[in-house]
Formats: C-alpha cells, structure tokens, sequence
C-alpha cells in the first residue's frame, strides 16, 4: 500500500495559481498589495513558524543487508543443519557435513582450494589472520605462505574442533565472509545430500535494513542518501537514508523477474537491534522525504491571493484592528495543504484571510 503526502502540484506557483482565484472574490486586485484597508474576510487562519516536509509513504519489510547463498564446495550429507535467525561469528560452525563442522572465519577471499604447506596466497594470508585472532598463533609469522609454523597452528586448531589434526585446511572445511553473519535461511535440512551446487543456508549482515518497493515515478526518491523514517511494527520510529536499490526476491527467497517498481534498501541509524530473528520480513510503514524546510513561516494554501496588475505575485490579507490589508509575500514549497510564505510585513501570530470553501 502507498500514501503520499505533501506533494506539489506542479509547484507552489501552480499550487496558489487555482486557489488564489477564489480569493480573489474576498479582496484582490493591484491595489490590494498596498496599506488600504479592506472588509474582513469569511475565514482567518493564523500565520505559524513550523516545519514542512514533502514526503511519500509506503509498506515495507524489515531484513537483513547483503543477503548471499552459501554452497558446499564439496559433497556431502547435512549432519548438523543451519539454525534460522541464528548470528555466526569467526571460528563458529555454520553447520556440519558428515558429522564435521564447516567453520566460518573472516575474509574478503573465498575458500576455493585446500591449503597445505607450500601453498602462497591471499586465502592463506587470511587463514593465518584468523588463527592468531581465534589464539592458535603461537610463532605464526602473518604472511602469504603456508610454512611449518601455518601447519602447527592448523593443528592446534583442528583439536579443538574434534577434527583429525591433519595440519592441512581441506576444501570445504570453512566459508569465507567479510564479519559475522545472519542465518536468514536454512535451505538444506538435516540429511539432505548437498554438492557444489546445493545453497546450504543464506546468510546476510547483522546490520537491519528495510526493504520498500516504489513507483517508477518517484525514482527520485531512491537516490542515495535519501531521508527516510521508519515506523517498526512494535511502534518505535527510527531514521534511516537509502542506500540503493536491490533486486526483490519472490516468495521461496530467489530473486524475483524485474517488474515495474523500484526497491530500495534503507538503512537504518542506529538499528542493531530493530530486527531479530522473530520479526525479520515484518511490516514497517516507511517515509521517505524528499524536501523539507524547516522553521519557516506558513499559511493553509487558500490564504494565499493571486494578485492582479501588471506587478502580479502574491499576496496576504492580514486581518488587524477591526479591518484588513493586503501584503504581497513570496511563496515557498507546499505540504499537507500548507505553503510556505517570507516577508518583510509578516511574522507569526497574524490573522490572514481565508477564502470560502
């Protein structure tokens, strides 16, 4: 569902242009930007510093940022599956092929080969990095090549994770990924036979992140770094901005054929913990803002007359004093049928008039 509010017509000019006509019924004309006085109008309303914002509201879905499938590089039967909802850190198990943990560790390298002594590499460096982090580095010397001490420090290691101490890193025996991760979805259960090309689990950031979809016409809105506010399903509002766009993804999870909106991925500040493994895919109500002004006097858009003469522009008929006149203003942006008005004879707290409905 989509709701927009505080959207211009074609700009403020064309916002007054319709409304200022009826006004003009209660006291335009040239002269009327001058200090003559007037009748009182039908309606006043007060002049009031306040915010406006422009801004474009729709459904959204609380999830995970960076979502990816995670395949066995070998084959194999799922002894121990994936755990739904479940964050995975450096040395912990994402689950277990053939009774043996598949451990994930850090690492912008993808574990493509076995690694044994000998070997020279950017994933050997990694590996190295991730033993001294996890206390296994005792006279590891970090660097590209896997050497005798690599291999004492891998064995050490597999101890610990009731593995046979072979000192060699097999092919399928960890995942690379750049931090800790989220289970956002267990694709293999228990028993299932998986191979190279079996997604085991989806994984994704702990960073929370909401999902919208708009139309082509607001495309502007999708711009990195738009604002936006976030409603969460227990109440709470955060702020967050765009931070692109992303393909949607259909029901069972696999990405779903372009159609003709736009989805956004949001970000949200300080959202650590906006989204668990319990409310992950809930509805949240987004706003998007996509101008605002703030602390600026404004006016309900029917207060504004259309003046005619040869100077034209706009007016206000200020109401003071058992009488009224007419001061011409400049016009600003609209939103939720207020425009927003600058002048040298104005200031908050005046009455002005307003036309008959």
């Amino acid at each position: 569902m989509r709701r927009r509010t505080g959207f211009l017509l074609g700009g403020a000019t064309a916002a007054v242009v319709a409304l200022g006509v009826c006004a003009l019924a209660y006291g335009g004309g040239g002269e009327g930007a001058r200090d003559g006085r007037g009748e009182l109008p039908p309606a006043t309303a007060t002049i009031a510093r306040t915010d406006l914002v422009q801004s474009r509201t729709v459904d959204g879905k609380l999830d995970f940022a960076r979502r990816r499938p995670v395949k066995s590089a070998v084959p194999g039967t799922v002894t121990v599956a994936a755990r739904q909802g479940a964050t995975v850190a450096r040395g912990q198990a994402l689950y277990e092929l053939d009774d043996k943990p598949v451990t994930l560790l850090y690492g912008p390298v993808p574990a493509f080969r076995e690694m044994k002594v000998g070997d020279r590499g950017s994933d050997v460096l990694e590996l190295e990095r991730n033993l001294v982090a996890l206390g296994f580095g005792r006279g590891l010397y970090v660097d590209p090549r896997f050497d005798r001490a690599t291999e004492a420090a891998v064995e050490r290691w597999q101890r610990s994770l009731n593995r046979t101490p072979t000192g060699r890193v097999g092919k399928g025996h960890v995942v690379f990924q750049p931090a800790r991760v989220t289970v956002v979805r267990a694709d293999a259960a228990l028993a299932d036979q998986v191979g190279p090309d079996t997604a085991v689990l989806t994984v994704a950031s702990t960073r929370p992140v909401v999902r919208a979809e708009l139309d082509q016409a607001d495309a502007s809105l999708t711009a990195r770094g738009t604002k936006v506010e976030v409603t969460l399903p227990d109440g709470t509002t955060r702020r967050g901005r765009v931070t692109g766009t992303v393909r949607p993804e259909d029901e069972e999870g696999s990405q779903a054929p372009a159609g003709d909106g736009i989805t956004v991925e949001v970000d949200l500040h300080g959202g650590a913990t906006a989204v668990s493994g319990g409310n992950a895919a809930a509805t949240a109500s987004v706003r998007f803002v996509s101008e605002s002004r703030e602390d600026v006097l404004a006016v309900p858009v029917e207060a504004v007359v259309a003046l005619r003469g040869t100077d034209g522009g706009y007016g206000l008929q200020l109401v003071e004093e058992g009488g009224s006149r007419m001061v011409r203003v400049r016009t600003g942006m609209t939103a939720d049928g207020h425009i927003e008005v600058s002048g040298p004879r104005i200031r908050a707290g005046m009455k002005v008039g307003v036309a008959k409905e």
